[in-house]
């Protein structure tokens, strides 16, 4: 059944504004995300506002339908890279900051955007930090429904 303000589709195609439910989970059966509990994912497939595997796999879906894709390394994450590894100075942390390992902080890069790190080893010197997305190196499986689709940019068709 169609999520109100979208209109029965055939088939999912690129530019359309889609609605799923997903279960996410790695290969271990262990689950990362889910949609339960929240109002369903919701994009543009094509725009880039999902992982291109995940794209992928709601295109040519009919409302309704569940299925479950396997989503390789390079069309989710990409691959762990040694270089988004790096090592701080204790000194550059404020004094009343005391991270440890597993801690998610927020830094700032020279062009002035963020990047979301984890602290993953600490020493009386330094912090070893983490700025690889945590499911990177990782192949992805998600179960999905699509539950919406609409067909065209919203911007065009009011959606």
């Amino acid at each position: 059944m169609p999520v109100k303000g979208f209109e029965k589709m055939t088939q999912a195609e690129l530019g359309d504004k889609v609605q799923t439910l997903y279960v996410g989970k790695l290969d271990d059966g262990t689950v990362f995300d889910s949609s339960e509990g929240k109002p369903p994912l919701e994009f543009i497939v094509g725009d880039g506002q999902v992982i291109p595997g995940y794209e992928q796999g709601v295109l040519g879906m009919d409302v309704g339908e569940s299925k479950t894709v396997r989503i390789p390394v390079n069309e989710a994450y990409g691959p762990r890279r040694d270089d988004m590894i790096m090592v701080r100075d204790r000194e550059e942390f404020p004094p009343e900051m005391d991270p440890k390992v597993g801690d998610k902080l927020e830094m700032r890069r020279p062009d002035g955007t963020v990047a979301m790190v984890t602290v993953v080893e600490t020493s009386p010197e330094g912090v070893t930090l983490d700025a690889n997305h945590p499911l990177a190196g990782q192949d992805l499986i998600f179960d999905i429904r699509l539950v919406g689709c609409g067909r065209g940019r919203p911007e065009t068709h009011g959606l």
